[in-house]
């Protein structure tokens, strides 16, 4: 009897780069059948990744700084006799993994590290989307075919314990903290919500604890608008994003999660990031960018759910 390929997908980041990272998972496990697949995430990502069909275990990297910290990290990585490694976080803390790893034997490896067995080494990769990135670094690694959109309906929670109305518009209003620039101002979800809600559409915010704040100012806007913020797990965000009539969002790692759960969406944009290198990918997303978001009209941002809802 054959010994299974030993493989190992690393992706750290933050929640849109490990939504995004689904669609080559998901390549990977299709090309290499029954090979035993090890995911390397980060803590956060870990109890997500462990519900994904496309991996066998899902190691914690904790990302050490010290030398015994890395020496510890250097003995699991070699002890795992992987066959193959597909990095997808291309950073130089990855690459310095592409020489933990080797022990007189090295495995395959795809991604940018130095001596890499299957380079991508594309001149304007750092200027390519995400999943056109992956699908080419894979390609290159001879995994052939489109690699898709990520798909995460295996992640849905049962969110009946919300009692949501058949008719609502999920609203993700928050974002990174250090990053107030990505955030379309609160006063403008706000009328968004009564918009929503005068239309006969409930709205539903959802976000981290510390932006329970901001949703309930929300929804002080509109009466008949259901405040989650707070209350929400990854799983319940994927299913909620499926049964939503549409998401409207900030640029953050939320949206990309409904999206991948089936949500219909509209993503705005500020100058602090770039569309076309980092937007959810579906059938039916709108892409709103203004340099400064507070200059974004809520009646723009309204027609992408309510001139919909009249067709």
């Amino acid at each position: 009897m054959s010994v299974p390929e030993k493989i190992l997908v690393i992706k750290l980041g933050a929640l849109g780069d490990i939504v995004q990272a689904m669609a080559p998972a998901a390549a990977i496990r299709a090309h290499h059948g029954d090979a035993e697949i090890v995911f390397l995430t980060t803590a956060l990502f870990a109890a997500l990744a462990r519900q994904a069909p496309y991996f066998d275990a899902v190691w914690i990297d904790e990302r050490p700084r010290s030398p015994t910290g890395l020496w510890r990290l250097r003995r699991r990585l070699r002890e795992g006799r992987f066959d193959r490694v597909y990095d997808f976080q291309t950073r130089p803390r990855t690459a310095l993994y592409y020489w933990l790893i080797r022990d007189g034997r090295r495995p395959q490896w795809s991604g940018t590290a130095a001596g890499a067995s299957h380079p991508h080494r594309h001149p304007r990769r750092n200027r390519m989307h995400t999943l056109d990135r992956q699908e080419e670094q894979l390609r290159l690694a001879g995994v052939a075919g489109p690699v898709g959109l990520p798909e995460l309906s295996w992640a849905a929670s049962d969110v009946a314990k919300f009692a949501l109305p058949p008719e609502y518009v999920l609203l993700i209003p928050g974002g990174a903290a250090h990053r107030p620039e990505k955030r379309w101002p609160a006063e403008n979800y706000a009328a968004l919500a009564a918009r929503l809600a005068a239309a006969g559409l409930t709205p539903v915010i959802i976000g981290g604890a510390e932006e329970h704040p901001l949703g309930r100012a929300i929804a002080a806007a509109a009466p008949q608008a259901i405040d989650l913020t707070g209350a929400t797990e990854f799983g319940d965000i994927a299913a909620l994003g499926g049964r939503a009539r549409r998401a409207i969002g900030n640029d953050t790692g939320p949206i990309h999660l409904a999206v991948a759960g089936g949500a219909a969406a509209t993503v705005l944009y500020s100058a602090a990031s770039d569309p076309a290198l980092t937007a959810p990918r579906g059938p039916d997303i709108v892409v709103l960018r203004r340099d400064n978001l507070a200059e974004l009209d809520v009646d723009i941002v309204a027609a992408t759910v309510l001139d919909r809802r009249r067709r």
